[in-house]
């Protein structure tokens, strides 16, 4: 219909308000710009339906992709942070921690918990990014060791989901001690000759890295997650070469042989079941 009819016969179009659009509707791909309904990039386990990039995810989403109908039972959830040293930078720590638990809803940076997947009694701990990066400080590594005593004692395997930026510095060397107690207790593990599978994501640094992320009986990875020690800039800072294309990536990484496998989200369930099946024969 032209303009002319429209007045004619008394259609009107405001051109003067501005409709508002409600946040949270839409999803853009950090990648390829693609633009979905959130909705539909929920349905598709935050992944992108052109490119297929993974999305952070956290504790929560992996929880409910894992577990038989969402069902699970959590494990030490009310378990926070004290402040042993009491730190101090811009903030008092257990201000920051407070502050992150009010903004996240979350205690710390892991969730540990046990639920049937695919039918068998699995335990799994999934690390948090959003709080404060998922930094492994004491209540990461406690929750982490519980958790694998909990496998232990009931004869179930394990799945830690690694999403962390290394070390919480605000804890200092107890926060390194982490790393050498969450490796005994997967030491523990395979000595009772139960399975334990680890899964990096996007990203997994520093002492989650120089621990239990790479202490798996199958090393498994997302596309494109990033995955290291130290960061590219400081590697090559301290090599003083550039890096090769792709450093870090789970794809490099699985050429070079530190990761056995990468696994789209969609399938994860489905592969984590067969690999169980497989390593307890």
């Amino acid at each position: 219909m032209g303009w002319f009819k429209r007045i004619k016969e008394g259609i009107t179009t405001s051109t003067h308000e501005k409709k508002e659009t409600p946040d949270g509707l839409w999803s853009k791909c950090p990648k390829c710009k693609t633009i979905v309904t959130s909705e539909e990039h929920k349905e598709n386990l935050h992944c992108c339906v052109n490119c297929n990039y993974h999305s952070r995810i956290g504790s929560s989403e992996y929880f409910e992709i894992l577990f038989d109908n969402n069902k699970f039972t959590e494990l030490d959830a009310d378990m926070v942070s004290l402040d042993p040293l009491t730190f101090k930078d811009k903030k008092k720590y257990p201000d920051r921690v407070k502050a992150m638990q009010s903004k996240t809803g979350l205690k710390d940076a892991v969730r540990t918990a046990h639920g049937k997947l695919k039918g068998e009694t699995i335990v799994i701990a999934a690390m948090d990014f959003r709080f404060i990066g998922g930094s492994m400080g004491s209540v990461v590594g406690e929750k982490i060791a519980r958790a694998i005593d909990y496998a232990r004692e009931n004869k179930h395997p394990m799945i830690i989901i690694s999403k962390s930026g290394g070390a919480r510095m605000m804890e200092a060397a107890i926060s390194l001690m982490q790393l050498a107690k969450t490796s005994a207790k997967l030491a523990q593990l395979s000595k009772e000759g139960l399975p334990y599978i680890s899964l990096c994501t996007d990203p997994t640094f520093g002492g989650a890295t120089a621990s239990f992320s790479m202490l798996g009986d199958m090393n498994i990875a997302e596309p494109n997650a990033l995955i290291g020690f130290a960061g590219p800039r400081v590697v090559k800072e301290t090599i003083g070469k550039d890096l090769p294309e792709g450093f870090q990536t789970a794809e490099f990484l699985q050429e070079k042989g530190f990761i056995d496998f990468i696994v789209d989200r969609k399938d994860l369930k489905e592969k984590l079941a067969q690999l169980f099946r497989i390593i307890k024969k």
